[in-house]
């Protein structure tokens, strides 16, 4: 779709049509060359409705000018900004001003989140209800201290974080210890090779983890000296109750074992693996079913291993008929890896 047709369309859509409750815009293709006129035609969309509770930015420029003086100051309560160019933003304070009834702030993996556009957030008298932060790059050191005035600000209100990145380890560990200070709510968390110093993430899963109700782990490295470090730690303070857990790791078996004895008291709605492990190494399903399926600690299940042995045509348990149906009667679905990972979008649209 061209700009000018995406133009046309919302022209046609306003007149006819003024009590949209959600508004989801992602361009299939740039508007880069005629931005100012289809934000001018996504205002008047936007002012023609009456009842928004829900708009959503994608792929792009966020065309925050569109909610200026719209009709959803009193409406809108959930906005969501997806791989948003936050660059040339400076109308922030000017626009979040005027939203009066605003629940959850969401910002996955945007750009140019740097000192001038978290002023402007800063300088918004109303609370910033930030629920979701996932960075879309590496945050300079020179950065941190505006983070850290960030999340005093908002801090209260994350619910969905990753651990930022940064390019050296004293800022790491001060940015773990500015999420443990003032992000008490985190409920869903990603850790990966980005973000890793594996204890300071330990540590922060300890610290913060008794509200976490999702967790994405995805450590690849070549040694798999993390993911060994993550299995040997893990276990002992998890929370008693998961929805979600997804570990991509290269997994040793006797990491595993402990791993999940150590794990005993927690219940897992959800179990996604995926085993990373590029070498012929030993079966890891004899310990899920000792350890998980005899004592009943899981509702679903998802296994995808990097290895095929020479026995299996398929390298996801799913595809194993007589497994699937033994984790049955112990009242445990086994589903694709594919079923039952979750993005962090799809998560997001979810659950607001």
């Amino acid at each position: 779709m061209t700009a000018s047709s995406l133009q046309f369309l919302l022209k046609f859509l306003y007149p006819a049509c003024n009590s949209i409750s959600s508004f989801h815009f992602n361009p299939i293709i740039g508007i880069n060359n005629d931005i100012i006129s289809t934000e001018e035609s996504l205002s008047q969309f936007i002012n023609s409705q009456h009842s928004v509770k829900k708009i959503s930015f994608k792929n792009g420029f966020s065309l925050m000018n569109s909610l200026k003086n719209s009709n959803c100051s009193n409406t809108l309560k959930i906005i969501k900004f997806y791989n948003i160019d936050f660059k040339n933003i400076i109308n922030l304070k000017e626009v979040f001003e005027q939203l009066n009834v605003l629940e959850s702030i969401h910002m996955i993996y945007c750009r140019f989140l740097n000192s001038n556009f978290i002023q402007q957030i800063i300088s918004i008298s109303k609370p910033f209800k930030l629920t979701s932060l996932f960075m879309a790059e590496e945050l300079s050191t020179d950065l941190l201290e505006s983070f850290s005035l960030l999340l005093q600000k908002s801090g209260e209100y994350l619910e969905n974080i990753d651990l930022i990145p940064l390019n050296d380890e004293n800022s790491r560990r001060q940015s773990s210890e500015l999420i443990e200070r003032y992000c008490t709510k985190i409920k869903f968390m990603i850790i990966n090779n980005r973000n890793s110093n594996i204890h300071l993430a330990l540590d922060l899963i300890k610290n913060v983890g008794q509200n976490i109700r999702y967790l994405d782990i995805s450590l690849i490295t070549n040694d798999g000296k993390h993911s060994s470090i993550l299995l040997l730690n893990l276990g002992q303070i998890l929370p008693s109750k998961l929805e979600y857990l997804s570990l991509t790791l290269s997994i040793c078996t006797s990491d595993l074992e402990v791993f999940l004895k150590n794990s005993k008291n927690t219940f897992i709605e959800k179990l996604v693996i995926q085993n990373e492990m590029r070498e012929k190494s030993d079966d890891i399903l004899p310990y899920i079913k000792e350890y998980v399926m005899k004592e009943r600690r899981i509702r679903y299940l998802a296994i995808l291993s990097y290895y095929k042995s020479e026995n299996s045509g398929n390298n996801e348990l799913f595809s194993l008929k007589n497994e699937v149906n033994e984790f049955k009667l112990y009242n445990i679905q086994v589903k694709t890896y594919w079923d039952l990972n979750i993005s962090i979008n799809d998560f997001i649209n979810e659950m607001y």
